[in-house]
């Protein structure tokens, strides 16, 4: 889910929705026997309980996945702030070239986990993009020129700043599935549908009218935020690629 906030009034509304209809079902059989509603209340607390596991489950889909994405991070990070080290090993000409595009590469980097414009995370793409074919040129130049041990670790480094953002995007794209919403959709539904029937009047279940729809597109919306890296509120913040450009900025 893209857009968190959308979800949230969405799916209160359609659950409330939900909760009406089941009440207006009840009314036509307002004559129930003490057994059937018994019976009516089992179900309705094991349709509860698989939401609640359900939902649980989504849950911690999308914290693992928010988790990946925290350690990709830290992983750019490091690999890019070792290169920028490793580049003493580079002649000073090189050296010099690869420092000042290993540091507007962290700066493209810092925007990519900071913008929520989708045209301009489409620009630092493309810069991205560009700045890494320009480095791996810088490094190849040497590395072809000197076939050391030690020019071999520069251009494995450099190779490692590359993979980082690899991996970083892939963890961007690695979502909850569709299905997975899906499910928690149509179960959430009819849960709702089931205590609004299982009510006896709307005045007087007025609070469990209200507070499962309540309860529930929270959930869901506290799971779509955790899940939309780039339109959420909880996001990734890059502290330690901040970090990395105040420290090497003053050179």
């Amino acid at each position: 889910m893209r857009f968190p906030l959308l979800l949230l009034a969405s799916s209160f509304f359609l659950m409330l929705l939900s909760t009406r209809i089941g009440l207006l079902l009840r009314r036509r059989r307002s004559n129930r026997e003490e057994e059937a509603r018994h019976d009516l209340d089992l179900i309705v607390a094991a349709v509860l309980t698989l939401l609640g596991l359900i939902i649980g489950f989504s849950f911690s889909m999308a914290t693992n996945r928010y988790d990946l994405r925290k350690n990709h991070e830290e992983a750019e990070a490091n690999a890019i702030g070792t290169e920028y080290v490793r580049a003493d090993f580079l002649p000073a000409t090189e050296a010099s070239k690869v420092r000042a595009l290993l540091k507007e590469y962290l700066h493209e980097r810092i925007l990519f986990y900071e913008s929520r414009d989708e045209r301009e995370l489409q620009q630092v793409h493309a810069r991205t993009i560009q700045l890494q074919s320009e480095l791996w040129s810088a490094v190849q130049v040497s590395a072809s020129a000197q076939q050391t041990p030690v020019m071999n670790l520069v251009v494995s480094g450099m190779n490692d700043v590359l993979n980082s953002q690899g991996y970083t995007q892939a963890g961007w794209w690695n979502r909850i599935p569709e299905g997975a919403w899906l499910l928690m959709g149509a179960v959430a539904i009819f849960s709702n549908v089931l205590v609004g029937y299982n009510t006896l009047s709307a005045g007087k279940g007025i609070i469990r009218l209200l507070a499962l729809p309540l309860v529930v597109s929270i959930a869901l919306f506290l799971i779509a935020d955790i899940d939309s890296p780039s339109r959420g509120i909880i996001r990734v913040r890059p502290q330690n690629l901040i970090s990395l450009a105040q420290s090497i900025h003053p050179n």
